[in-house]
């Protein structure tokens, strides 16, 4: 669940040209408010850099898709290339303690890509429009990754997905991804969302009312997956909060320019 507006555009322009970045309202009190606007990045130049970063152009339809040629593709690549060589040590020398071998993902641009509804919406976050694009179930696949998800889980690797999607949006989320050539199990045992309305028992911090930080929830969703027996071997997400609080081997950041989720 995304709370950032096109501020986040600020953030993108330091991510592009790969300077650490860590959200916009997260600066300390002696450079919290700009002192002139040359310390501002231009957001129309913010956003011609990520779209030249994920060499974007709209299709026949009107639909706006990333190259598989891009700057964007090629990092990923790289990323995925270094995962799959860990997942197969890991597939082919199991731990001694029993436990299985697993992998988990985040959704919104680590495995489905969400830069047509960024691009349509200005680069802005709005719950009704976003909500209306999970149900249209229309993201095409983080290029790459299925065939990551998909060689994981013939080497033995079970895969789990884990999203700050709402649980409402299950049913369109997990056709998406089989629609997007996730050939892996995406049924409640194997696919987690947030739902604050009715919090598993294991995330203390959702009750009596949902107090979870996103790494509350993801790395207590985590934990919560490794007491049923598997060791999570990979952890891969496009933000630095899908990685954060342990319950993983080894992380892996999907780069994504476009927001920063807190």
């Amino acid at each position: 669940m995304r709370t950032l507006t096109k501020a986040a555009a600020t953030a993108a322009a330091f991510a592009v040209t790969g300077v650490a970045f860590y959200g916009v309202g997260a600066a300390s009190a002696d450079n919290a408010a700009p002192k002139s606007d040359r310390e501002i990045p231009n957001i129309t130049k913010v956003e011609d850099k990520i779209n030249a970063y994920y060499g974007g152009t709209a299709d026949a339809s009107g639909k706006f898709q990333a190259s598989p040629k891009s700057n964007y593709a090629k990092q990923v690549a790289d990323i995925e290339a270094r995962a799959k060589r860990q997942i197969k040590h890991a597939a082919e020398h199991p731990g001694r303690d029993g436990r299985k071998p697993a992998i988990v993902l985040d959704v919104d641009d680590t495995t489905l890509l969400t830069y047509d509804y960024e691009k349509k919406n200005g680069f802005a976050y709005s719950a009704a429009a976003f909500d209306a694009y999970v149900q249209s179930a229309q993201s095409i696949a983080v290029f790459g990754m299925p065939d990551l998800v998909n060689y994981a889980a013939k080497s033995g690797v079970t895969v789990f997905f884990l999203t700050g999607r709402d649980a409402s949006q299950r049913n369109a989320s997990a056709a998406n991804l089989t629609k997007a050539g996730y050939n892996v199990p995406v049924d409640a045992a194997h696919f987690f969302l947030k739902d604050k309305a009715n919090p598993p028992a294991y995330l203390s911090c959702g009750k009596p009312t949902w107090t979870c930080s996103t790494v509350d929830y993801k790395a207590g969703t985590r934990k919560h997956i490794e007491s049923l027996g598997y060791n999570i071997v990979a952890n891969l997400g496009d933000q630095y909060t899908d990685l954060s609080g342990g319950y993983a081997d080894n992380t892996y950041k999907i780069p994504n320019p476009m927001y920063f989720l807190p």
